[in-house]
């Protein structure tokens, strides 16, 4: 009995310091009733995209659909459409279960294109994406990444279905051109926090 009573306050010292701390000090076992629950977060019907808004970069452009290369990667809009976005149409549309991707040009021959500034986003900033049943759905901005084009990690980018996501894919890094273009992509990550009309 004795030993109960003193694994029972071992335990309750532990979860003090970690709430004091915020540095896990328990099994996840012990704990995983007593976090608090993930903060809810609407789930839209299917409705492709039509435009995207993004106030913190000055970006509000049209949205069309882009489906897969013949090299078998995501299309992307041709160069005479370097201002507009192209949504990947064969994921989920944004607000959906899942990571909606939405791909842009950088920049072209003759100066900056659609998505020049990604690389500049932070997190929290929102980003508003139209949507053709008259609805917008609003992303918050998770992290943003550049990889190597060789080490796009394929799980990360396409493979998260616990909530509506959005993924957001331009070219960065160094010049190295021939097919390649740049060395890297950049990635922006957002989750789906609300939802309004137009």
């Amino acid at each position: 009995m004795l030993v109960v009573a003193a694994l029972i306050v071992l335990i309750l010292a532990m979860l003090g310091t970690q709430r004091l701390t915020g540095y896990t000090v328990l099994p996840d076992r012990f704990v995983v009733g007593l976090r608090p629950p993930p903060k809810k977060f609407p789930v839209l019907p299917a409705s492709r995209p039509t435009g995207i808004a993004i106030n913190s970069i000055d970006l509000d452009a049209p949205v069309h659909d882009v489906g897969i290369a013949p090299d078998g990667t995501i299309g992307v809009p041709d160069a005479g459409r370097a201002q507009e976005a192209g949504w990947y149409d064969q994921g989920p549309t944004p607000g959906q279960y899942g990571p909606a991707v939405i791909v842009g040009h950088v920049d072209t021959r003759t100066g900056p294109a659609v998505f020049h500034e990604l690389k500049s986003l932070r997190n929290g900033n929102r980003i508003e994406v139209r949507r053709a049943d008259g609805s917008v759905a609003v992303f918050e901005v998770d992290s943003v990444h550049r990889y190597d084009k060789d080490q796009l990690p394929v799980d990360e980018v396409f493979g998260d279905f616990s909530r509506p996501r959005l993924r957001l894919i331009t070219c960065g890094g160094r010049w190295v051109g021939g097919e390649t273009g740049y060395a890297d992509n950049v990635v922006v990550y957002a989750s789906l926090v609300t939802a309004r009309n137009a």
